[in-house]
């Protein structure tokens, strides 16, 4: 026998894994040339389809693959799985056109990668060479030995050489394949948290191993002694400092409320705050962190109360910050973890939208706005507006909201920051001082809130959503509104689309919610089906499927009897 040598492995640099999508075919050797012609460029025009419409969240595009080698037998599974592990595909794609075998094809292909692997079967309604009659008996087999598939029967020419997917179809692909993205990911990542539990909150610890099992996701957890210490050495660039004040005084100017030469230090430290944070979560690779704050940090005079984050909150989760467009790198306040989680997935979901964190605040039915209008003297009350119709909650918390909420999707940073003013924190809150961050958001943004949520028994994690947009009062009337709250914090009033005021106040899983602007539903279901995580919309209103909305139900789910 030979003697073999061990490989001493080369360095590396330690980035993680970007998420790769492969696009192949399956068929029938019995096929003429001509059809098999055709199911080539079907997984051409697939990849092409794809490519460059699914991005991460710092907008960079998932990279695609595809195989023009046909599966029609074990052999031809043995090769495209092979260029598929040395692609790194970890998402694969699956796009018949003809009738084929599925175990002899698509089965010995996909019993070659992880048992998580994210699999889709897109085919058109064909007739000639049924690819639909395979996709079903395909998807059927793989569910009933229990493994999840996803069926996406849309629609291309039946005939032709050069055939392309219909809009719809290509949505629901697209859609999909985020949901893949964010699951496949996410995995092996981590978030960094500053501090313990959030104030004792059971609502938003931080479940280790459900989150490590069920996401893949690893929680690093940091004392926030060492962002104490690290303020008082200084241990960042003070060059930077000043240029991201500069940037700060530059877009907000006056707003930035501070009464002294010690207020104005209070602030320094809490921009520096950013810096550090910035800087260690960048060292460790995270994609999301959160602060735990309250009530060691800035609250307890026992101790020494130093500033509040909530302007280092907001920059995280912002989409720019003073040195130009960066990704939103998700940040919960008060280390509230499924909070953080829940913004880090509709965050990838979306493409890198910013996330907003907020407090369930004030629940407003519509008679309650209307007799506050009255007792202050506000007349002439659109009665067709939606919250004169349905209600509205209040949306504030005193940290994590992204600036980009103050004004509507697509707008300049100069727009932007025009509408964020920085007061001084409640000083009864929080002794240790510091600046706030308040806007008010506008009127017509929509998006997805909610909230994960975790039991210790079945099913876990779960996730209570539903569609919503923002809405606005008469500014009299919602500057009444935002003082019998806070004041001082940005106000978000949001109407949900399906529940009803009395059912939305009872269900909330946390007293945070959270909202990411122009994420389809399709796609947020796709990746509960993808994770294990259950859809939880307790609304009368809600019709159990809407069509061209909701993603069907996948067989497995049927066939085990999870409605």
């Amino acid at each position: 026998m030979a003697k073999t040598a061990a490989v001493e492995l080369a360095g590396a640099n330690g980035k993680p894994k970007v998420p790769v999508i492969g696009v192949f075919a399956t068929s029938d050797p019995r096929i003429d040339e001509a059809s098999r012609k055709r199911c080539q460029n079907i997984v051409k025009m697939t990849a092409d389809t794809i490519s460059g419409k699914v991005v991460l969240p710092d907008k960079k595009p998932v990279p695609v693959v595809y195989s023009t080698t046909l599966v029609d037998g074990e052999k031809q599974a043995d090769i495209v799985a092979e260029q598929f592990r040395k692609a790194g595909v970890d998402i694969l794609v699956c796009v018949p056109d003809t009738w084929a075998f599925p175990q002899l094809t698509g089965i010995s292909l996909l019993q070659q990668f992880p048992a998580n692997t994210p699999v889709n079967i897109t085919c058109g309604n064909s007739g000639p060479r049924p690819g639909v009659v395979y996709a079903h008996a395909l998807n059927g087999a793989i569910s009933q030995y229990g493994r999840l598939c996803t069926l996406n029967v849309g629609n291309w020419p039946d005939t032709g050489a050069n055939p392309k997917m219909s809009e719809q179809t290509a949505k629901w692909l697209i859609d999909w394949c985020y949901a893949a993205v964010t699951a496949v990911g996410l995995r092996g990542r981590r978030v960094v948290i500053f501090g313990h539990d959030s104030m004792g909150m059971e609502t938003a610890l931080a479940h280790i191993i459900p989150t490590r099992n069920t996401f893949g996701i690893e929680i690093t957890r940091l004392d926030m002694k060492l962002l104490a210490d690290m303020l008082h050495k200084e241990a960042y660039d003070k060059k930077e400092l000043k240029a991201l004040r500069g940037w700060i005084n530059r877009y907000v100017g006056d707003r930035l409320e501070l009464r002294d030469e010690a207020d104005s230090a209070r602030f320094n430290m809490s921009l520096a705050m950013y810096l550090i944070v910035r800087d260690i979560m960048a060292e460790l690779n995270a994609v999301g962190g959160g602060f735990m704050s309250q009530l060691e940090w800035g609250s307890d005079k026992r101790g020494l109360p130093l500033p509040v984050a909530d302007v280092m909150e907001s920059l995280f989760n912002s989409t720019f910050d003073h040195n130009g467009r960066k990704a939103p790198l998700p940040y919960a306040t008060e280390a509230d973890v499924q909070g953080l989680l829940t913004m880090l997935f509709m965050t990838y979901l979306s493409g890198g939208n910013p996330p907003l964190f907020m407090d369930f605040r004030k629940v407003w039915e519509a008679w309650e706005i209307k007799e506050l209008a009255d007792k202050i003297g506000v007349e002439n009350l659109d009665e067709n507006a939606d919250w004169s119709i349905k209600g509205l909650v209040d949306g504030d918390n005193s940290g994590s909201a992204a600036f980009d909420w103050s004004a509507k999707p697509g707008a300049s940073v100069k727009d932007i920051m025009a509408g964020v003013s920085m007061p001084l924190a409640d000083e009864f809150y929080f002794p240790g001082g510091g600046n706030s961050v308040t806007f008010m958001s506008p009127a017509g943004i929509e998006g997805i809130a909610g909230r994960l949520a975790y039991s210790s028994g079945l099913p876990g994690f779960s996730l209570i959503w539903d569609e919503a947009r923002t809405t606005e009062v008469p500014a009299e009337l919602g500057k009444a509104m935002c003082n019998l709250t806070t004041p001082t914090w940005p106000h978000t009033f949001v109407v949900p689309k399906f529940a009803s005021m009395v059912e939305y106040k009872q269900y909330p899983p946390a007293n945070h919610f959270h909202m990411t602007w122009n994420l389809p539903v399709a796609r947020l279901q796709y990746w509960m089906d993808l994770t294990g995580v259950s859809s939880v919309t307790p609304w009368a209103n809600k019709p159990k499927f809407i069509e061209g909305v909701d993603r069907p139900q996948p067989l497995v789910h049927l066939l085990n009897n999870r409605l």
